[in-house]
């Protein structure tokens, strides 16, 4: 007969206990979804930013399991019209009702700095997959992004024009973040470049026409136009400087990629020949991996063109996917946060990091002329600059 005594049993019975607790809360931990409360705007002005955005986030949860460490992803969406005090409340209830573990979205630079507290409140991870504005991540030590800052965009053409013979330049940007950095990062680089800034000019965000702001850039007769506008207003943009003859007057229209959004391109026609941008992705990008995105996104999408905003939304979906694996599907804030630090990865765009300490994404800038190829007009990368850190947070 074995004996045993009652210090021993009792050691083993603890040991027995403990186990068991363990394998409970491992089991129950399996048996709890994953939830991803993904905030856009849907409807309203930004709907086609909103639409590009789910999208991607859609076409990389089809394209991989959909059950990560033993957990089923969940995905909730919510559409805030595009207006701040909506995205507050809608992320309040996600958190506080739904419990999702990530946060993520925010076609806007408002919608994500009016959430950046309830992610630091609730110590959720939040993911920003659209809005551009430098100084987003610095909101909240929970914000990851994976979109690009529009400093890194603006920098860039900065450079490029003071090199292709521009030295006379009128800015013409949206008034609000993203807009206002756009204006200021070009500024700066063109004036350090030894240009002129004859003009600034910012545009209201909403209701905003173009038009009178274009006929005093024929007036002034700069040597280029320096556009920023949020994705979906290309359109308009072009349409008016076309309209006030502005494209036959010599004056060259240059900006960010939002002016020549892939998803709106082939509806500028013509005119948009030849305009040069500077931005991270673009569906013509020359690389086996975004050919594929491409193709999986156009049949998923009835034929719709991913753009940049696609990209970050299936970019932010892969960096919530990795970081849930190496937690080993423990989704508590800090743990699940510091996974998705320091991530380095092929994306549809080009290689991409996720800078640990400033959380916002270094990626390649790309210089783009549109083109025309099979009859449908694209942004042709012709230069590539490797790496780009925010310049807003370069010390």
């Amino acid at each position: 007969m074995l004996n045993i005594s009652k210090r021993t049993f009792t050691q083993l019975t603890a040991k027995v206990v403990l186990s068991l607790t363990a394998f409970s809360a491992i089991t129950a931990l399996a048996d709890e979804p994953f939830k991803i409360g993904l905030i856009l705007p849907m409807t309203g002005q930004a709907a086609s930013t909103g639409k590009q955005v789910e999208a991607g986030v859609r076409l990389y949860m089809a394209q991989n399991s959909g059950k990560i460490a033993g957990r089923t992803v969940q995905l909730i969406v919510k559409d805030d019209t595009g207006l701040p005090d909506v995205t507050k409340r809608i992320a309040q209830e996600l958190v506080v009702n739904d419990k999702v573990d990530v946060l993520a979205g925010f076609g806007l630079t408002p919608l994500a700095l009016a959430t950046a507290p309830i992610a630091t409140q609730s110590k959720t991870p939040l993911v920003v997959m659209a809005a551009a504005t430098s100084s987003i991540t610095l909101a909240s030590p929970y914000i990851i992004r994976t979109s690009f800052t529009v400093p890194q965009a603006a920098v860039t053409m900065g450079d490029w024009a003071s090199k292709n013979g521009i030295k006379r330049a009128v800015t013409l940007v949206s008034d609000y973040g993203p807009g206002l950095d756009g204006e200021k990062f070009f500024k700066e680089r063109l004036m350090l470049n030894g240009g002129q800034i004859m003009e600034s000019m910012r545009v209201p965000l909403r209701n905003a026409d173009f038009a009178p702001f274009l006929q005093k850039v024929r007036d002034l007769k700069p040597d280029a136009l320096f556009v920023f506008v949020p994705s979906g207003q290309g359109t308009q943009v072009m349409k008016q400087f076309v309209e006030r003859g502005l494209d036959k007057t010599g004056i060259r229209m240059i900006g960010t990629g939002d002016v020549t959004d892939d998803d709106l391109l082939n509806g500028l026609g013509d005119a948009a020949l030849g305009i040069v941008t500077t931005h991270h992705y673009s569906a013509s990008h020359k690389s086996a991996m975004n050919q594929k995105f491409v193709e999986a996104f156009e049949k998923a999408n009835n034929k719709m063109r991913p753009n940049f905003m696609a990209v970050s939304g299936y970019d932010g979906t892969r960096v919530i996917y990795e970081a849930l694996k190496a937690t080993k599907g423990k989704a508590g804030g800090d743990e699940l946060l510091a996974a998705m630090k320091g991530q380095i990865f092929e994306s549809p765009r080009g290689p991409i990091f996720i800078d640990a300490q400033t959380r916002d994404v270094v990626h390649n800038m790309y210089i783009r002329k549109v083109e025309k190829i099979n009859g449908e007009l694209y942004n042709t990368e012709f230069e590539t600059i490797n790496d780009v850190k925010d310049p807003g947070k370069v010390q």
